[in-house]
């Protein structure tokens, strides 16, 4: 007990560090657009009506992704207020617990100076400082991925070294659970790709079967089916649709967003890691892989990349938060090349800090960057909408969603999406259209009120006696009344205009009194 209280500090001020540095400038730049804007924004709604347990888009249940980032960033909202650094609570969770769970690993299987290293290495990194900032589900999976994995090969060197290891494995289900709820099935697919391959790569099938654990399973169970079960129960579509096509197919079949090559992931692991790339010119040094015991753990980490790199190269699909992941592993890797070195020569320190600078500044350099400019952000119009909305009056959007708009303008009641809704095209490609269509299939009623075709929108601007219209400065093209309407401000080529009914050169160019 003596010994765990000194250890207990220990892991709360290392994780307290990660999180500061991490925290640092999360605050310095509005959520870009779409996804920072999607996953907070359904964070708010969730917040705001008070229904933790259906997440919602537009008023419409959203069942692209599972509910964890949505609890921890609407709790995150409810306790901070609504700010950038309040809704990017679960990525810096996620990144905390993915650092504290790599240093911590390494710290018991390696020695305190690689851990130490390769704590510097990894939040140095642009990939894992960036993805540590931006608000969607990738580095949250990631950090359970990254929980589940050392856990589950801390549980199997314990067990080889006659060990306990039982609270360890029974850990990782948990966090495999959490996982689940972060992603979905990578949660716990990843990890069980990567600690199988380990293992029987060195021989230890019998640890394969031994990490069977049932009291694990009861864990995992317990955290993670009770929300897929409400969710069934709610909407008896749910399952297939959440599984079969947010997972399965998307993972197996094309007609999804962002394709690209086979040598993508490959090639964003050493364009955004290139100042400390060259330090893994080591791996290829056989000695590097028998000259200590730690050949286990290097080996692990190995696998781990190529896995994870592997099984994300296979989609057509790519986004680049997919391999971060991999991120944790690739770090290690860094740090124990450059600790082999038993007297690291002047010039080798020296080269190590320079790598590890250059890093920190790519990382910074595009956070600074987006402070000052805002691209993909509304913003500017938000804050202009929220000083004169008021409740009740409709918000329209022409022909796109500014996902961030709610947020920003803290608007308690759905918008209304003007597109061409009849259109089969927007069940046939990946895009926003697509998601709200089929988060309206879900809830028939409100996707009436909330997806509107150009035809009907009329009638809906002429019974309110004020509404808000958002779009393109284009849209004059499709919907010439906006001519008449007043135009409150431009921002990146988008509009916000005041929609008054008591202007008659508005009411005729809507026909509100045929």
């Amino acid at each position: 007990m003596a010994h765990s209280k000194p250890l207990l500090r220990h892991t709360a001020w290392v994780a307290a560090l990660i999180f500061i540095w991490l925290a640092a400038t999360a605050w310095a730049r509005p959520l870009a657009l779409p996804d920072e804007g999607r996953y907070v924004g359904v964070a708010w709604e969730m917040l705001r009506s008070g229904d933790w347990l259906t997440p919602t888009l537009d008023g419409l249940p959203y069942f692209h992704k599972p509910p964890l980032f949505y609890w921890i960033t609407a709790g995150s909202l409810s306790i901070f207020g609504l700010n950038e650094w309040a809704a990017r609570a679960a990525p810096l969770l996620g990144a905390t617990l993915g650092a504290l769970s790599i240093y911590l690993f390494m710290r018991r299987w390696s020695d305190a100076g690689t851990a130490r290293t390769t704590l510097i290495a990894l939040l140095a990194q642009p990939l894992f400082v960036i993805g540590g900032q931006f608000a969607n589900l990738d580095m949250l999976v990631a950090g359970c991925i990254t929980a589940t994995i050392t856990l589950l090969a801390h549980a199997a060197l314990s067990l080889q070294a006659g060990l306990p290891h039982r609270q360890a494995l029974v850990a990782a289900y948990a966090f495999a659970a959490l996982g689940i709820l972060a992603k979905g099935l990578i949660g716990f697919v990843i990890p069980g790709l990567v600690i199988v391959a380990w293992l029987l790569l060195r021989r230890q099938w019998r640890v394969v079967l031994a990490l069977l654990s049932v009291p694990g399973a009861l864990v995992f169970l317990l955290l993670a089916a009770p929300w897929f079960v409400a969710m069934q129960l709610r909407f008896p579509d749910f399952l297939d649709y959440f599984f079969f096509v947010q997972q399965v197919k998307r993972f197996a079949a094309g007609g999804f967003n962002n394709v690209q090559p086979l040598w993508f992931y490959p090639a964003v692991l050493v364009v955004f890691s290139l100042p400390c790339v060259p330090w893994l010119a080591r791996l290829f040094k056989r000695s590097y892989w028998l000259s200590d015991e730690r050949g286990a753990v290097r080996l692990l980490m190995l696998v781990w990349v190529l896995t994870v790199m592997v099984f994300f190269s296979l989609p057509k699909s790519k986004l680049l938060g997919y391999i971060l992941p991999a991120v944790p592993a690739l770090a290690v890797l860094m740090a124990e090349a450059y600790r082999t070195q038993l007297i690291p020569s002047l010039r080798s320190r020296r080269l190590w800090a320079l790598s590890i600078g250059l890093a920190v500044v790519l990382a910074l350099g595009p956070v600074a960057w987006m402070s000052i400019k805002h691209p993909k952000s509304s913003i500017e119009l938000a804050r202009l909408l929220a000083t004169q909305h008021q409740p009740g009056q409709p918000v329209v959007m022409l022909g796109n969603i500014y996902f961030d708009l709610p947020f920003y303008a803290r608007l308690r009641e759905p918008m209304v999406i003007v597109d061409n809704w009849n259109d089969p095209d927007n069940r046939s490609r990946d895009s926003w259209r697509k998601e709200l269509a089929d988060a309206g299939e879900f809830a028939p009623a409100l996707g009436a009120k909330a997806l509107v075709n150009p035809s009907d929108l009329p009638a809906l601007l002429c019974a309110a006696p004020i509404s808000w219209v958002l779009g393109p400065a284009s849209a004059v093209t499709g919907f010439p009344f906006v001519t008449a309407a007043n135009s409150l401000a431009t921002f990146h080529a988008h509009t916000l205009w005041k929609v008054d009914m008591q202007q008659p050169a508005l009411r005729l160019a809507l026909g509100c009194d045929k």
